[in-house]
């Protein structure tokens, strides 16, 4: 369905108990929430939450967020970082986070759980350091605090493909950066690549996720000051960010928890799903005291106080 967020449309999906404890899942850069893998959406779920899956910005079914001047295909691109400049972006990481929380008022969610990939998990941060209030734990899941090196625009710059070399794209991503000790079945990402092609790839919004992140601020400070119950998750194996990312994050925020995961990399594939859903339960569990709702902010309610222990 579409919902109205932060001023643009956003596709979302729910999954779970309607009363259950609400947990956002927060896809990476040009994912989409056909992405997420079946046995990690049906497995949180099975574990009484209220699961919240959508499509980012300039991603899948939701808006398109071009913006005037603003170059996004990727010669320009490329071109500027090469020159030495990095090129203004069409919004911040910060205007996506803040579509998360838009996302929560439409959906009448006072305070949620956040798990965040890759990009997700800097938004997952910026909502941790910015919209705490909002909040009942985050799981930053393969992301990093600070950007490191514009190598990223070189690996992950896109370009228009037809459906067949985008397919073939994504597999190849897969071998680049997937999950050694958790391998993906290729019918499963030769089917996930044509869903989300069928669904709405798109180069240039892609490139303007990938400016979002090249324009966020080194975030390591501001972690320094997060009071909100947190997990880290990172990969042993993950080639596109290190696992010392995932240990920076969590040596920084007060109290987090870290998982290093052998044989992870950058990809959640099913084999890897039950995993990550029984790490995310019992961390959830383990911090019932977090407080929060499922209730919501419709007509300038505040977040209400309550049980947040997953129904079984």
């Amino acid at each position: 369905m579409q919902v109205a967020a932060n001023g643009i449309t956003l596709e979302v999906e729910i999954h779970g108990d309607a009363e259950g404890v609400p947990l956002v899942l927060i896809r990476g850069l040009g994912s989409q929430l056909v992405h997420w893998p079946r046995e990690l959406v049906a497995g949180l779920a099975a574990r009484g939450y209220r699961v919240v899956i959508f499509d980012n910005r300039d991603a899948g079914l939701s808006a398109r967020c071009p913006a005037p001047g603003i170059a996004d295909g990727a010669d320009a691109i490329l071109a500027a970082i090469r020159a030495g400049r990095v090129p203004p972006p069409a919004y911040r990481l910060d205007d996506m986070a803040r579509d998360v929380v838009g996302l929560m008022d439409a959906l009448g969610i006072g305070r949620a759980h956040v798990f965040g990939i890759s990009m997700g998990g800097a938004i997952a941060q910026i909502l941790a350091c910015d919209h705490r209030e909002r909040l009942l734990g985050a799981m930053i899941v393969m992301s990093s605090a600070r950007l490191r090196g514009a190598r990223l625009a070189e690996q992950l710059v896109s370009r228009p493909l037809d459906r067949e070399d985008f397919i073939a794209a994504q597999l190849e991503g897969d071998r680049a950066w997937g999950s050694p000790g958790f391998p993906a079945p290729e019918t499963w990402l030769r089917d996930t690549a044509a869903r989300a092609w069928e669904r709405g790839a798109d180069a240039a919004g892609m490139n303007r996720q990938l400016l979002a992140i090249l324009n966020a601020p080194d975030r390591r400070a501001a972690l320094a000051g997060v009071t909100l119950p947190c997990l880290v998750i990172h990969g042993s194996e993950d080639r596109l960010i290190p696992p010392e990312a995932g240990r920076e994050i969590a040596a920084l925020i007060p109290g987090a928890e870290a998982e290093i995961i052998a044989g992870m990399g950058h990809v959640i594939t099913p084999a890897l799903a039950l995993r990550i859903v029984e790490r995310v339960d019992r961390f959830i569990r383990s911090r019932g005291g977090a407080g929060g709702v499922a209730g919501g902010v419709a007509g300038g309610e505040g977040p209400r106080d309550a049980d947040q222990t997953p129904r079984q």
